[in-house]
C-alpha cells in the first residue's frame, strides 16, 4: 500500500511540473545557459484514412520535418526564461531547437549506424565523450564551441576525414531530447549528468582526431563509419 501511495504522490509531482518540452527547455536554457527555441513540428497530412503525419513549414518536401526552426527563426533563441515559457506555453509539444556556436555547445554527427560504431570504436580508446543526441537517421556528439576559422585549420591538416561526418557550429542548429519529429523520437544516448551544471563538453579536434583513427583503423583497410 505504501509503494502505491508513493507512485501516486511522484506521478501527481509529475504532472504538476508541466510538460516534458518545456521542462527539458528550461533545462537548457535557465540550468546550462543553452540558447534554445521551438522547432516548426509536425501536422497531420492526409485524408482521414490514410493520415501522415509530415513537417508544419510550407515547404511539402521538406527534408527534415519537424526538425528544423521556422517562425520563430535561428536568431531568436534565447536563454530568457520568460521567454521560453512563453513559447511553450503556446506549443507545448514543439521540439526544442538548439542554435549551436557562439558559447553554445557545437556538434558532430554521423549516421545512426556510423553513429553506434563510432561510439563503441571511442570507448574502447578510451576517449570521454560528452552527452549524445540520438535520432533514428543520426547521432550527434556535442562538443565544445568553436569557430568556423577553427574548424576550417582542423580540417586543413587532415588527409582525410569520413565523408559521414557534419558539423553543426556557428549559426547551425541540433534539435534535442525529448523533442519528436518526422523521423521519430529524439532522445539521448548519452544524457547529462542529472541535477549537474552545465555539461561537460570535449574539444572538436579530440574529437574529430578519435573520428577519424576509428575510421582508419578497422580491419582491412576499411572505414567502421561507413554506412
Amino acid at each position: 500500500m505504501r509503494e502505491i501511495l508513493g507512485r501516486r504522490r511522484r506521478l501527481r509531482f509529475r504532472r504538476k511540473r508541466g510538460p516534458v518540452q518545456l521542462e527539458a527547455a528550461l533545462t537548457c536554457a535557465g540550468d546550462w545557459q543553452w540558447p534554445v527555441l521551438p522547432g516548426v513540428g509536425l501536422k497531420e497530412t492526409g485524408s482521414r484514412g490514410d493520415r501522415a503525419r509530415g513537417c508544419a513549414c510550407p515547404d511539402p518536401e521538406c527534408v527534415v520535418p519537424g526538425a528544423h526552426p521556422f517562425d520563430p527563426g535561428i536568431l531568436a533563441a534565447t536563454t530568457d526564461e520568460r521567454m521560453v515559457r512563453w513559447w511553450w506555453a503556446n506549443r507545448p509539444t514543439a521540439p526544442i531547437m538548439l542554435a549551436t556556436g557562439g558559447c553554445a555547445p557545437c556538434a558532430v554527427s554521423l549516421p545512426a549506424v556510423a553513429g553506434a560504431r563510432a561510439l563503441t570504436a571511442l570507448d574502447g580508446m578510451g576517449m570521454r565523450l560528452g552527452p549524445v543526441v540520438a535520432t533514428p537517421t543520426r547521432w550527434s556528439l556535442l562538443v565544445a564551441p568553436y569557430t568556423l576559422e577553427q574548424l576550417g585549420e582542423l580540417l586543413f591538416v587532415k588527409d582525410c576525414v569520413p565523408s559521414s561526418l557534419r558539423f553543426h557550429g556557428e549559426g547551425g542548429y541540433l534539435v534535442l531530447p525529448p523533442s519528436e519529429t518526422g523521423t521519430g523520437q529524439v532522445r539521448w544516448e548519452r544524457a547529462p549528468l542529472p541535477g549537474s551544471a552545465a555539461p561537460w563538453l570535449p574539444d572538436v579536434e579530440a574529437v574529430v582526431d578519435a573520428l577519424v583513427e576509428a575510421s582508419t583503423s578497422a580491419p582491412g583497410g576499411g572505414s567502421r563509419l561507413a554506412y
